[in-house]
């Protein structure tokens, strides 16, 4: 009977079914190449995501650290658009639930646009609460971006809708009378401060890339707002548009 199934079933049944134990073990008696070829790249797979919910699970070691000391909810917080010349500088805030799993989820730059947007459709659908702000270019401008960064992420923990416990934030203290943890490379440590980091990050390159259908000739869609030779070459010729930070040298000699 299993001599019967084709390759293309059997992998169907491997990659995108849930095949069970029994099955599992009756396939490894097929001494078709093919099967075993595929039976090696399942085996692969089953060790890789076992790896990433491993390195997920160490990385709710504060989370559950101060859940064990009473603390409900736990806010992780991130910022993104620091650099860029255009654009806002975008922050969130999320809260995620207990006992969660989104293995993979990590610092959203070290992650490929498909699954950002994979988990930011899990981090919104399941977050306790989550929240993203955009603290648009004039403001930074008048108050420089370090300020213009402090201030989207207070704002972000303010608008949870939910009273906060405790802040995990990316190398950064807010001014909020708030327990709070700095973590230097957070967005690689946290679970929660990863999860601000894809929301932040995606909802910054979605704004980025409806501004690029304003802005066709700046090429927004993909450099996200930052000083590539594109961009430069068309700052030059075509001038700063309202989303530019005038406060950035490039911009400023452009004027």
């Amino acid at each position: 009977m299993m001599k019967q199934e084709t390759i293309a079933v059997i992998k169907q049944h491997l990659f995108y079914e849930t095949p069970n134990d029994e099955w599992i073990a009756s396939l490894r008696l097929d001494e078709r190449k093919g099967v075993q070829k595929i039976l090696t790249q399942y085996d692969k797979q089953i060790e890789q995501h076992a790896q990433l919910e491993e390195a997920f699970k160490a990385s709710l070691q504060f989370e559950e650290q101060w859940q064990a000391e009473g603390c409900e909810f736990i806010a992780g917080v991130d910022e993104v658009g620091r650099g860029p010349l255009a654009g806002p500088v975008t922050a969130a805030a999320a809260i995620l639930p207990k006992n969660c799993s989104f293995p993979g989820l990590t610092d959203s730059k070290k992650l490929k646009e498909e699954r950002r947007d994979y988990f930011h459709a899990l981090l919104t659908e399941q977050s306790l609460a989550y929240k993203v702000v955009h603290i648009a270019a004039d403001q930074i401008d008048e108050i420089n971006i370090y300020e213009a960064s402090k201030k989207a992420m207070q704002q972000a923990v303010e608008e949870l809708g939910v009273q906060v416990d405790a802040l995990l934030v990316d190398a950064m203290s807010l001014p909020l009378p708030l327990r709070q943890l700095s973590l230097t490379k957070g967005d690689e440590r946290s679970a929660s401060i990863a999860a601000a980091s894809v929301l932040a990050k995606v909802e910054r390159d979605r704004y980025m890339k409806q501004l690029a259908e304003n802005y066709p000739q700046y090429g927004f869609e993909k450099n996200m707002g930052y000083g590539t030779k594109i961009h430069l070459d068309a700052l030059e010729r075509f001038g700063p548009t309202p989303e530019h930070r005038r406060s950035f040298s490039p911009v400023q000699q452009c004027l």
